[in-house]
């Protein structure tokens, strides 16, 4: 038996890509069903969030269960060939060490990021509900849960923005400084949204509107920072007194239209509008970017922001791999190299002396 990884990621391929594999939460059942259908293939778990797609597998034989998996997404996402598809190949110790590093945010865009936990749970109860996982995926992911929270609480990963919505909220503060004097609207009150929502009111925005097509989930999250909540077929008529869009549905089709946009437009008489698209599969129709006065953000453009933080927080990110090693080590979950000698210890990166 052997333990794979194949997947795309944001660091592999652009929203363009990622969209077009994007399972639907009703889909995903169906979906680890066919993967363990797959010739060789005996367990499944699938991962799809906003930047990555990732099937965690254990098969006969690695080449086999690689090809038919690729062959899968294929035909079921109606690509031409598998060249199109920017699939990474992990096998055995490089993808538990790869599901490691995901669980505890260190693959993320956003270093750290919060909601992976919590996405890698729901996708490893999934699969469980499915039965597509046993012996192998069952210990593989219950150690995975015990790292992720092990870095979580002896590093500081999760300081600063630790979540797509927040470093889509920095955006929006680096193109209108104080928030305070703008007028935002969120399309979307699911998870990603309550996010943004507070940390939109952390920094002060005090005029937020909230639409979704469960009004009653726009006025809960409404209620909660203190905003208003407007049913989803009136939030066109709202966009001429806003400064600020960010959408983040579930919907599995585009949302805003460019002639929704457009036809705004002509009524805030040249005032820019910004417009931050964190979903996958996109809410907003590309067309938008090309209206005049209009900025559009798509969740790939948080990207620079995320790298900034990134290169600012290395020595978190050594600190974490050294840790990892540690732990692992420790616990002989993995067959290990040494850790590199180009890692200072935990001790010095907390400021005290190496053991």
């Amino acid at each position: 038996m052997n333990l794979i990884c194949l997947g795309i990621s944001h660091q592999t391929a652009p929203v363009e890509i990622r969209e077009r594999l994007a399972f639907t939460e009703k889909e995903l059942p169906e979906a680890l069903r066919d993967l363990v259908a797959v010739d060789g293939v005996q367990e499944a778990v699938v991962l799809n969030t906003c930047n990555r797609v990732e099937v965690y597998a254990v098969a006969d034989h690695t080449g086999n269960g690689f090809a038919g998996m690729e062959d899968y997404f294929r035909r079921r996402f109606e690509f031409a060939n598998a060249d199109d598809l920017p699939f990474y190949r992990k096998s055995d110790r490089e993808s538990a060490i790869h599901l490691f590093r995901v669980a505890s945010g260190l693959e993320s865009m956003v270093l750290g990021e919060t909601e992976i936990f919590g996405q890698v749970k729901k996708a490893y109860a999934t699969a469980q509900g499915a039965g597509t996982t046993a012996r192998i995926l069952n210990k593989l992911f219950q150690q995975s849960f015990q790292i992720g929270k092990h870095l979580r609480n002896n590093t500081q990963i999760q300081r600063g923005s630790t979540s797509v919505g927040s470093v889509a909220v920095d955006l929006a503060e680096k193109v209108f400084g104080d928030l305070k004097r703008c007028h935002v609207m969120l399309i979307g009150a699911g998870d990603m949204s309550r996010v943004v929502a507070q940390s939109l009111l952390s920094r002060g925005a005090s005029s937020v509107i909230v639409s979704n097509r469960s009004h009653d989930r726009a006025v809960e999250l409404a209620e909660a920072i203190g905003g208003e909540a407007i049913r989803f077929d009136d939030w066109e008529s709202r966009v001429p007194g806003t400064d600020i869009i960010i959408t983040s549905t579930s919907a599995p089709h585009i949302v805003i239209q460019a002639e929704a946009i457009s036809a705004a437009m002509k009524a805030r008489r040249g005032r820019p509008l910004i417009i931050i698209d964190i979903a996958v599969p996109r809410d907003v129709d590309p067309l938008v970017a090309r209206i005049p006065d209009v900025y559009l953000y798509p969740i790939d453009s948080l990207a620079q922001i995320a790298d900034g933080a990134r290169r600012k927080r290395e020595a978190q990110i050594r600190q974490c791999d050294r840790l990892l090693h540690d732990y692992l080590a420790e616990k002989g979950i993995a067959a290990l190299d040494p850790v590199p000698p180009s890692y200072p210890s935990v001790q010095a990166e907390q400021g005290g002396t190496a053991g």
